[in-house]
């Protein structure tokens, strides 16, 4: 049986812990760069599975090593260690953020799915339980992003822990998916017949108003991290500023051969470490919506990742959104078709859940 709280001993931070019948080590890092390398290589290992977690890890470092160090970000990792000192990476939480505001608390795990047990679980998040009250305010905590059974157990702890409640409905209920250069479908672009001619491209600031007006859209329908106009200009201006966001631009129709140019579709990848590029954004513009445009786009933003050196490109789509499951089953990503039913390594169901936004400060991402 999992120890309770109370029953732990005090742990040191970064001094390995003894509990139960193993030794786990606990440590906190405020500057990436301290995080230990056989963590990140653990990370790096698998990169599809930690894409909320790893990528600002190794943009963090660069920053760090050009001395620009920002101590408002946290780290938290598990470490199992064996007799004979073997050291072995099992989870990672992370308490950080972006330009836009806070991130939700991430934990990725860095050993196989199957070794996520209710038993495994339980016993190694009530010893993070312990460092996250230490280290972290409450009213940080505004919800916990994780695979579908790590994000449950640990709001269930939260509440004992702390009495903020979790939200019966998830914010987010998704699946993790992958497309590689194996998976892959690359078909030629089809034709949009009366509707005229279109282009795919990296988008540029003369379309931050269009980038803007789907990002807005985005949100909306993405409660409750919805974003004012102001807001989604801001996030539209980082998104092309960084290079991570293509449109889908309609140049003309038969109809109205004059007709400005109008962006119907967008696709953001904002979290890409060295290997692995992270789909995060996929958005069509209401009137455009059944003409083929996301896939269309989709497929061409991960032809050129692969093409630039990823080797994946992850991202999750919610279980309910059958429309979106089509679309990127066809572009090539795995375990997403009627007939995969074969479990496979990197697919998984990831959930997002928020607590009392009446006790908690609701940040963005």
């Amino acid at each position: 049986m999992p120890v309770s709280i109370e029953s732990l001993p005090e742990i040191s931070y970064g001094v390995t812990q003894n509990t139960l019948d193993e030794n786990l080590d606990i440590s906190v890092y405020n500057r990436a760069s301290d995080i230990p390398q056989d963590v990140v290589v653990a990370l790096q290992s698998n990169a599809v599975r930690t894409n909320v977690t790893l990528p600002l890890i190794e943009k963090t470092r660069l920053r760090e090593n050009a001395g620009d160090v920002d101590f408002d970000q946290l780290w938290i990792t598990c470490v199992a260690i064996d007799d004979e000192g073997r050291r072995t990476p099992e989870l990672i939480l992370s308490c950080t953020k972006n330009d836009l505001g806070t991130y939700p608390i991430f934990i990725s795990p860095t050993i196989p799915a199957s070794h996520l047990t209710e038993e495994f679980v339980i016993h190694r998040l009530r010893l993070l339980m312990v460092v996250i009250t230490a280290k972290i305010p409450t009213e940080r905590v505004y919800s916990i992003f994780a695979p579908e059974l790590v994000a449950e157990v640990f709001a269930e702890l939260w509440y004992e822990m702390k009495g903020v409640a979790p939200y019966e409905e998830p914010y987010y209920a998704a699946k993790l998916s992958f497309c590689s250069k194996k998976t892959f479908r690359n078909r030629q672009a089809t034709d949009m017949g009366a509707r005229g001619r279109y282009i795919l491209r990296p988008a540029v600031m003369s379309d931050l108003r269009g980038v803007a007006a789907l990002c807005f859209q985005f949100a909306k329908e993405s409660e409750p991290f919805v974003l004012s106009e102001e807001g989604a200009l801001k996030e539209a201006a980082m998104l092309i500023r960084n290079e991570q966001v293509w449109v889908h631009e309609l140049q003309a129709n038969v109809s109205s051969p004059s007709l400005e140019p109008q962006i119907a579709c967008l696709v953001a990848f904002t979290r890409n470490s060295q290997t692995c590029a992270t789909i995060s954004k996929v958005v069509t513009s209401p009137e455009y919506r059944g003409l083929g445009c996301a896939q269309r786009l989709v497929r061409q933003v991960c032809k050129s990742l692969l093409n630039s050196g990823k080797q994946a490109v992850a991202l999750y789509v919610a279980h309910d959104n059958g429309p979106a499951t089509k679309v990127y089953h066809n572009v090539g990503f795995v375990g997403l078709g009627e007939a995969d039913t074969q479990p496979i390594e990197g697919v998984e169901r990831w959930t997002e859940i928020g607590f009392d936004r009446k006790k908690v400060q609701l940040g963005h991402w």
